[in-house]
């Protein structure tokens, strides 16, 4: 349940901030180092699938686990329908759809286009430390999901 009793201001730049965070996570994964998205969560943060065995906790565990990510793999995750929910002035919500292109393998160069990797949602608590909204868990949710395909070495062939 949202937070009446906040400042509009306030609301707004909560918001924004953590509707940053959800950008700076693809970002890191995509384009950035993946290992740095543990520096976005809180230092008990925890990453999960909802369905699965999949659960990471700690910045240390989150760092191990999006650190040792293929060096091969080439993925780009588009985001929409961000909706950040404060509950608190130092805490949020938010419910996140995504769409994953993503290939094993690549090597370089321009893919000719293939169907999505996973489309699904996420679903995010925030909280505010020492000033800093982080992310204190990301649950994943799969509507469609499939194996990631090697191309092998398959690339700038366009």
């Amino acid at each position: 349940m949202a937070d009446a009793s906040l400042d509009p201001l306030d609301r707004l730049t909560a918001e924004r901030a953590c509707e940053r965070l959800i950008v700076e996570f693809v970002h890191e994964l995509d384009l950035g180092e993946p290992g740095r998205v543990a520096a976005l969560f809180t230092a008990d943060g925890v990453w999960e699938w909802a369905e699965g065995d999949r659960r990471i906790e700690g910045r240390d565990g989150l760092r191990a686990y999006f650190g040792a990510r293929p060096a091969d793999r080439f993925s780009r995750r588009i985001c929409t329908n961000i909706l950040v929910t404060l509950t608190s002035a130092s805490t949020a919500t938010a419910t996140t759809y995504f769409t994953t292109y993503r290939v094993d393998g690549h090597s370089g160069g321009m893919l000719p286009p293939r169907p999505p990797t996973q489309v699904g949602h996420y679903e995010d608590t925030f909280r505010k430390v020492d000033g800093r909204w982080l992310l204190s868990r990301r649950a994943l949710f799969l509507a469609f999901g499939g194996p990631t395909e090697n191309v092998g070495g398959a690339g700038g062939n366009l």
